[in-house]
């Protein structure tokens, strides 16, 4: 069984090319998997039953994981599974009629345009670390970007003439996304004033955003500069670096933007991941409505 996992996972690595923590995540998944079926006696793939699985997931269940975790792990063995029919390892899928547990889907925070501007107000644009965060924050706010894109953005990639960037997201997947004139603007601040500055010690590497130290910024590093914003603004909710991302796609919603638009924005492979903020939008229409119909 050791052997087809480290095919699988050679698979999701140069055919998939998937990141390293999603490939990690798999692969402890499925170790713990082929773990248990070796407590069932069970050393090959043709062995394996659907009640086998099914014992497992209960197990995971019974043991108190979460309902999220269940469903990540059944469906790492579901696509090891559909990897070893595709291979013509096995001629049949066990975990065809296998059924995650039911999750319930939390509507992520958002901020209002207000409380992004608020945010923004408490930057000291007069040092160089503040023109940095504020390009920061202006450009995740105005693309969507993942924190992991936003720290990672190579200088090459932003073109200034076309109110584009070029970011390559989960798998590498690579995107070009509309930025607005705004961000533009206080990037080209940061490049011209704070930068070079930044980089003096030729740390680089060719990244947009640097550290103190003049390297790539950690995703800690720029979760805590946004914590202190935060707080400074005197925001109560729970914010996160994706927070702004979650704002970007609804405030577009909001907008009147097409949903397959946001979808290629936010480089989201399914449209059912994107369709989470039809319900965020949902709820804002039923604002506006008890609050200017005079029926309401």
């Amino acid at each position: 069984m050791k052997t087809y996992l480290d095919q699988f996972i050679a698979y999701l690595k140069f055919e998939r090319n998937l990141s390293e923590n999603s490939i990690d995540a798999y692969s402890k998944d499925l170790s713990r998997y082929i773990s248990f079926l070796g407590g069932r006696k069970i050393k090959i793939p043709e062995e394996i039953k659907e009640n086998d699985v099914s014992r497992l997931i209960q197990s995971l269940s019974h043991l108190g994981l979460a309902a999220s975790s269940v469903s990540r792990n059944l469906s790492s063995i579901k696509s090891f599974h559909k990897f070893l029919v595709g291979e013509n390892i096995l001629n049949n899928d066990p975990t065809e009629n296998i059924k995650g547990p039911k999750l319930r889907r939390h509507l992520p925070s958002v901020l209002s345009f207000d409380e992004i501007q608020s945010i923004i107000k408490q930057i000291n644009i007069k040092t160089s670390l503040g023109l940095r965060d504020r390009a920061m924050i202006e450009l995740i706010y105005a693309s969507g970007l993942r924190i992991t894109e936003l720290l990672q953005l190579p200088l090459r990639e932003t073109y200034f003439n076309e109110s584009i960037i070029r970011v390559f997201g989960k798998g590498s997947k690579e995107r070009l996304v509309p930025t607005s004139e705004v961000a533009l603007n206080w990037i080209s601040k940061y490049l011209d004033t704070a930068r070079p500055y930044l980089d003096r010690f030729n740390r680089s590497d060719g990244i947009t955003f640097l550290n103190v130290r003049g390297t790539v910024m950690s995703r800690m590093g720029f979760w805590k500069i946004l914590k202190g914003l935060v707080n400074l603004a005197g925001i109560r909710k729970e914010i996160t670096p994706h927070t702004f991302r979650h704002s970007f796609a609804t405030h577009l919603l909001e907008g009147g933007a097409d949903l397959r638009a946001v979808q290629e924005m936010l480089g989201h492979a399914d449209i059912s991941t994107t369709q989470i903020y039809t319900h965020l939008d949902r709820t804002y229409l039923k604002q506006v409505y008890q609050q200017f119909h005079p029926r309401a």
